[in-house]
């Protein structure tokens, strides 16, 4: 079953659509928003971006073309895997999706579990692409040198440890979403910890914190009943 941490946007007009992604997408273990129109979907990306798209090409109220022209023409959002939705099944709208940027392109009606498959392979092939690509993470005065395991804040060295160093990477490269203690457990650890034990995750926390001076949880967030999060760059 894939993490909850992994958040995917499905923009599509029809109800039942929505609802047999949700549900079935859910069951997979995967986070995720639907969006009936534009306007919503639109509103949802200022405020947090996806880990993949599903994008209807025939909207009421807009046109996934140009969704998806947009998707790739913005920094932010331009490396976010889309797999377009349609009723159209001509050779010509497919060729169109993906000269758009679509990274995929799946006809209705569809398998669910063809669909979930192709869901899990752009985001292996998005993830290998970001670890391939990511040897720093700058998140306002904090810098991240993942290759050399270097910590500056506010261009000063900061001392981690090598567990404390992971917790932080794994926060950083997850900036903006809220981590699960079990998440950051499994994968800085390897394995589960029990109930109280994962509770070492706040110890770990407290030392970064002290080391970045953030009493006021400015950078790493406490989020009550799930675990942490370090706010994404505005």
């Amino acid at each position: 079953m894939e993490n909850t941490s992994t958040l995917i946007y499905a923009l599509d007009d029809e109800r039942h659509i929505r609802e047999l992604l949700a549900y079935n997408l859910e069951a997979e273990g995967f986070n995720v928003e639907t969006f009936e129109t534009a306007e919503e979907f639109w509103f949802a990306m200022r405020t947090i971006s996806p880990d993949l798209i599903l994008l209807d090409i025939m909207l009421n109220d807009a046109n996934g073309m140009d969704i998806c022209k947009k998707i790739r023409g913005t920094e932010a959002s331009r490396k976010i895997p889309v797999i377009m939705l349609t009723a159209k099944n001509e050779e010509m709208d497919r060729i169109l999706g993906l000269e758009m940027g679509a990274d995929d392109y799946v006809t209705k009606p569809f398998s669910i579990r063809e669909l979930i498959t192709r869901v899990k392979v752009q985001l292996r092939k998005a993830e290998a692409e970001q670890e391939k690509e990511l040897t720093e993470i700058k998140i306002g005065d904090l810098d991240i040198y993942i290759d050399k395991h270097e910590v500056l804040y506010k261009g000063h060295p900061i001392e981690l440890t090598p567990k404390e160093f992971d917790l932080l990477v794994i926060l950083a490269k997850n900036a903006g979403k809220p981590l699960t203690r079990e998440y950051i457990i499994s994968n800085i650890w390897g394995y589960d910890y029990i109930g109280e034990e994962t509770r070492t995750i706040d110890v770990h926390v407290r030392q970064i914190r002290k080391q970045l001076e953030d009493t006021n949880e400015e950078i790493i967030k406490t989020i009550r009943g799930i675990g942490y999060c370090i706010k994404g760059n505005d």
